[in-house]
């Protein structure tokens, strides 16, 4: 599959900056040059003040990343933990900062209602998963919580999040 194989990465996904639109695409030339022209009419301007920042952080060593993998492995336990104890149901994710929760399991049967409500709730924020589908009723009711935050910020979301627990 190597030859119809690409590798998309980002700044934002590697290093947890959301917002930071660089990143890079590897793959076969053909390949490459085809994103490449579909980019150029997707992207007007990028965030070049960002680029020298990641070139600097992808020189870093092996253990910067690998301190840093397990850091986001605690915070993401920390999170399902928590989650857990307010009575949602949720799938534990081995690739991302963002773990996926089960609307019904805390009495709501949309996600973007659910979504919608935690503001005024409880304070939390959530993005409804139906957003990301191209039926949204396929994933009707899920959301999404990022645990790529400081210890305290989820630990206080966390401490939120249990006014929905049910009796």
């Amino acid at each position: 599959m190597a030859d119809r194989t690409l590798t998309i990465s980002s700044a934002g996904k590697t290093f947890s900056v959301t917002g930071w639109k660089i990143g890079g695409v590897s793959g076969p030339a053909d390949l490459v040059a085809a994103v490449r022209a579909a980019k150029q009419f997707l992207t007007y301007v990028n965030g070049a003040p960002f680029q020298p920042a990641v070139a600097e952080s992808l020189a870093l060593p092996d253990s910067y990343f690998d301190d840093f993998r397990h850091a986001l492995e605690g915070k993401r336990d920390r999170l399902l933990d928590g989650l857990a104890a307010a009575g949602f149901a949720a799938f534990r994710p081995s690739g991302t900062y963002f773990v996926v929760a089960d609307s019904t399991s805390v009495g709501f049967t949309d996600g973007y209602e659910l979504c919608r409500a935690l503001p005024e709730l409880c304070g939390v924020v959530a993005v409804p998963m139906s957003v990301f589908y191209d039926d949204p009723a396929d994933g009707r009711n899920l959301v999404r919580f990022a645990f790529c935050k400081r210890d305290e910020v989820l630990d206080e979301g966390i401490r939120r999040l249990q006014r929905l627990k049910r009796g």
